[in-house]
C-alpha cells in the first residue's frame, strides 16, 4: 500500500471516529428509579437530576447514596458506549480517548 492511500484511509477513519465521538457525546444516558432521574451527556456533563421522591431529601445518608448511585450508574453507561463504539477505533490505544 502506497504512502497516499494510507493517508487516505487514515483520514477516513479519523472522521469516523470524530463523528462516533460526536455522536456520543450528544447523547443522553439516563438512570431512573422511584427515587431520582439523572440525565447525562455523553460528554460526562450532566443534563439533569431530578429527585421524584421528595422523603429522601429529609434524609441526608439516602440522598447522597441515592446521587452517587444515580451518577455512577449513567458515568458508567457512558464508558461501556465509547468501548463499545469507539474499541475499534482505538483498539490498543488504552482509553486515550
Amino acid at each position: 500500500m502506497n504512502i497516499q492511500a494510507m493517508m487516505a484511509q487514515a483520514k477516513k477513519l479519523q472522521s469516523q471516529l470524530e463523528k462516533t465521538t460526536k455522536e456520543i457525546d450528544e447523547t443522553i444516558y439516563k438512570y431512573e428509579n422511584e427515587n431520582i432521574l439523572v440525565e447525562a451527556f455523553g460528554s460526562n456533563k450532566i443534563k439533569k437530576i431530578n429527585i421524584k421522591n421528595g422523603d429522601v431529601l429529609g434524609d441526608h445518608e439516602m440522598l447522597e447514596d441515592v446521587l452517587l448511585v444515580a451518577v455512577n450508574d449513567v458515568l458508567r453507561q457512558i464508558i461501556d458506549d465509547k468501548n463499545k463504539k469507539l474499541g475499534k477505533y482505538t483498539n490498543g490505544l488504552g482509553g486515550l480517548f
